[in-house]
């Protein structure tokens, strides 16, 4: 007998898990969306600074408090610290870029139904330092404290 036919492999034992894919959650699935329409927003955007400040603004306005304040208050902050940056939306979000690309951004906790609102950086800022370095903050509230690191984190961003 040849060795092909001497073995048998039987898969009557064998147990397979599957995990079922639910795939993206609500939540995604609606940023996901909201991206797809920015994204024909952001061309007119990138030609029309007011525009993209005007759809800022106005998702600011959807938030829940405390975010929706927190989000005006790094509005103003973001604005007098880095004037040069261009407000926009980035997923759903309020964001602020340089030459197209984001720089930083505020991602309230209502969103993504988290305990803490974030205000982020993405690689574009100059934030490097070392090998390491953090790149987002969670943030419960505002204070005087917060928005002076704030202000200096945005500064250095573009610098």
């Amino acid at each position: 007998m040849s060795s092909k036919s001497d073995t048998q492999v039987t898969t009557d034992n064998t147990t397979t898990i599957e995990k079922a894919y639910t795939g993206f959650t609500a939540e995604e699935q609606a940023a996901m969306k909201e991206r797809a329409r920015e994204l024909k927003a952001e061309a007119r955007a990138n030609k029309d600074r007011a525009a993209g400040e005007s759809d800022l603004l106005a998702k600011i306005a959807e938030m829940p408090e405390p975010d929706r304040t927190m989000a005006t208050r790094l509005h103003a902050i973001i604005k007098a610290s880095a004037p040069a940056l261009s407000p926009k939306t980035w997923y759903g979000m309020p964001a602020y870029a340089k030459d197209g690309k984001v720089v930083c951004f505020f991602q309230s906790a209502h969103k993504f139904n988290a305990r803490y609102a974030t205000f982020g950086f993405n690689d574009t800022a100059n934030l490097d330092e070392g090998a390491m370095w953090p790149t987002s903050f969670a943030l419960k509230e505002l204070t005087s404290t917060e928005e002076s690191r704030i202000s200096a984190l945005v500064k250095k961003a573009v610098s």
